[in-house]
Parts: C-alpha cells; sequence; structure tokens
C-alpha cells in the first residue's frame, strides 16, 4: 500500500514511514480494505495532511477515529461529505461557533475550507472498519498520529491545539505550551456538551485572537 500524503509531510514523516511499526499498519490496511468496508476511501486516508500542508499548519484539532457510516468520512476529523447530514458533535461546534462569533449556523458538515486555511483536521485513527467504532484503534494509528503532533510541537511556532474531551487531552499532553496555545474544553458531542462541559469555550474567538497576536490570519469558522 502506497502513502498518498502531501510532498511536505513526506518529507518530515518519511523515517516514520520506514520504522516496522508503520509497515504492519499498512499491511493491516491493506488486508482490511480488501476484505471489508472501510472508511474514508482509500484516497482519502491522508485528506487531512494533503489538504492542510506542513507549512501551512496553523489551529491542530483532535478527534478520535472517523465516522463509521456510509459516505460520512472523507479523511477530515468532525467533517463529514456534502449533502450528508451534520452529524451532532458537529452540530454543537456550529452552535458554540455562532454563540461565540455571531456567525449562522451552516447548511453543510464539510469541513473542507478550514483546513484548506490552516487548520489539521486530524485523527488519532485515520480508518475505521464499516459500522464498527473503534474497529482500527491499536494497530499503530495512534504511534503515527503522535509522532504528527510531536513533529508540530517541535517544529512549528504558535499553533493553536484544540484539545476537545478527555482522549484528545491525554494525546496532546506533550505539546509544548511554552511556545503554542493549548485550549481544552470537554467534547462537543451531546453527552459532554449537555452537562456543561462545552458550551461557552469561546475557542474560536480566542484562536483567531493568539493568531492575530502572532500576525497570522485568522480563520474564517
Amino acid at each position: 500500500m502506497k502513502v498518498d500524503i502531501h510532498p511536505g509531510w513526506k518529507k518530515e514523516l518519511n523515517a516514520e514511514f520506514e520504522k516496522p511499526y508503520f509497515r504492519d499498519l499498512l499491511n493491516f490496511i491493506k488486508e482490511e480494505y480488501l476484505q471489508n468496508t472501510c472508511f474514508p476511501e482509500g484516497t482519502g486516508i491522508f485528506e487531512a495532511f494533503n489538504r492542510t500542508a506542513f507549512d501551512n499548519v496553523k489551529v491542530v484539532i483532535l478527534g478520535q477515529d472517523p465516522y463509521h457510516g456510509p459516505k460520512q468520512a472523507h479523511g477530515l476529523c468532525f467533517s463529514v461529505n456534502e449533502s450528508i447530514a451534520i452529524p451532532p458533535s458537529l452540530k454543537n461546534i456550529y452552535k458554540e461557533i455562532e454563540n461565540d462569533l455571531g456567525k449562522p449556523v451552516p447548511v453543510s458538515g464539510n469541513l473542507e475550507h478550514w483546513a484548506d486555511q490552516g487548520v489539521l483536521l486530524l485523527n488519532a485513527v485515520l480508518t475505521v472498519r464499516a459500522k464498527q467504532a473503534g474497529s482500527h484503534k491499536k494497530k499503530g494509528w495512534e504511534t503515527f498520529t503522535d509522532s504528527v503532533i510531536k513533529l508540530i510541537s517541535e517544529k512549528k511556532e504558535n499553533v493553536v491545539f484544540l484539545l476537545w474531551g478527555d482522549y484528545a487531552k491525554k494525546k496532546g499532553a506533550k505539546i509544548d505550551s511554552s511556545k503554542h496555545l493549548i485550549l481544552t474544553s470537554g467534547h462537543p458531542s451531546p453527552l459532554s456538551a449537555n452537562r456543561g462541559y462545552w458550551f461557552g469555550n469561546k475557542h474560536f474567538s480566542k484562536t483567531n485572537d493568539y493568531l492575530i497576536k502572532h500576525g497570522k490570519e485568522p480563520i474564517n469558522w
């Protein structure tokens, strides 16, 4: 299986691709895609990296694993393809943006326009078997995405990391807070949001304030 990834990321991650765990991971994924229905489609596995080049990363949002329903996942965390119903967590993200910035709630759940502005929409696990959430956990993806986070933390400056929920907080535990902004809150899922752990975090205005302060273009959320 070939890694179809942006040249800038390939340069930075080349050593990672040569490690035994990653080769084993690719062999596992190749077999899974041959024998089962998996998401996203093969060409979309590294879409987060292809949409947001390494040099362009300004914000990182961490998700867990892709949506496992038909035509939902396309390689960007929390995002769904056009014309697909907006999932509950993304609805709550949109509500917080509306509350925070006064922007109307979009009709589309496609977040490609965020990725194109420098928001790396990174799932911890990049693939999943249809209708089986978490089915590709602990196969090597977590090790790979930990390396991606470490790379961004070490090689870039003034990146905003949005860590929503305990899983994301643990995954981002080693980010260098002396050179980056780390914003944490509860997860936007209804269970967490309805308990008061999500709404009112104002992460979107805080992100833009920080980017402007450091001479970067704010995100058009």
